[in-house]
């Protein structure tokens, strides 16, 4: 049990993160300094990556222990992609927040000049006992105000079906190998393949599309309330995406455990 607590904290951490880097964007948008955001929000995902990195041994193992131990990890992998909805809901409460307090990084790194040297600035006593001043609760004003018009519908669409399946690859390739023991190394293999195609889908298909509307309001063809709702629709559609991924798990491990000796 202690493996899987450890793998649904990290998830929990992986799906929170890469949500708030929406909420690096948006400050960046509303200051002007986009380029200085971008870069910020690389060093958010780079907490993202170390998670993944850190958890890829563990959920080997959880696989390992359902071989030796002849049990279905079924609900265990469920449990992992339940932790990746609660990250994304928390980042979406944590959206207004990290709103503000991106806000405060940038004016922190424009100054520093480096990464390091910002950290040295931002990251002392006297900044952390104020980032209690910089909290945001969602307030029901703002949700009533919530609006889906002028964001396509195709790219919140595209964002979940991305998101279900970056979220479930990799689970799915490991239950895909208990089914099909005699091709486990192909199977295993296989999740860099999974992996690089729900990238190139995002690459291509999302993040042009996001990268223009967050252009436009740079440029004052669109309104900055427009942009946040935009990014809060894109995390939200993040958030039903893991949804659906708990749908595709067992089908998608089914699927990739047909294609294995494709491979032969």
């Amino acid at each position: 049990m202690d493996t899987i607590i450890i793998i649904c904290v990290l998830t929990f951490v992986i799906h929170t993160t890469e949500t708030l880097s929406y909420a690096l964007r948006f400050a960046g948008v509303q200051t002007g300094r986009l380029a200085v955001a971008l870069s910020l929000s690389g060093v958010v995902l780079l907490v993202s990556r170390t998670s993944n990195l850190i958890q890829s041994p563990f959920s080997g193992a959880l696989r390992d222990k359902a071989v030796h131990m002849h049990t279905d990890p079924s609900f265990q992998l469920h449990l992992i992609i339940a932790a990746a909805s609660l990250g994304t809901l928390c980042a979406i409460f944590l959206f207004p927040t990290f709103v503000q307090l991106s806000k405060r990084l940038i004016s922190h790194l424009e100054l520093a000049g480096s990464i390091p040297g910002m950290i040295r600035s931002a990251v002392t006593i006297h900044s952390i006992r104020r980032v209690r001043h910089h909290v945001r609760l969602p307030k029901l004003a703002s949700l009533s105000r919530f609006r889906i018009k002028g964001i396509p519908k195709r790219l919140l669409l595209l964002n979940c079906l991305g998101t279900a399946i970056y979220t479930t690859s990799i689970l799915s390739v490991l239950y895909a190998a208990l089914l099909v023991p005699e091709y486990t190394a192909t199977v295993l293999m296989s999740s860099g393949l999974i992996n690089g195609f729900a990238t190139i889908f995002m690459t291509i298909l999302v993040d042009p599309q996001v990268a223009l509307l967050t252009d436009k309001a740079l440029q004052g063809e669109a309104s900055h309330e427009s942009i946040r709702q935009m990014y809060l629709w894109l995390m939200i559609s993040r958030f039903f995406g893991t949804i659906l991924a708990q749908f595709l798990l067992i089908p998608a491990a089914y699927w990739v455990a047909w294609l294995a000796p494709l491979f032969q």
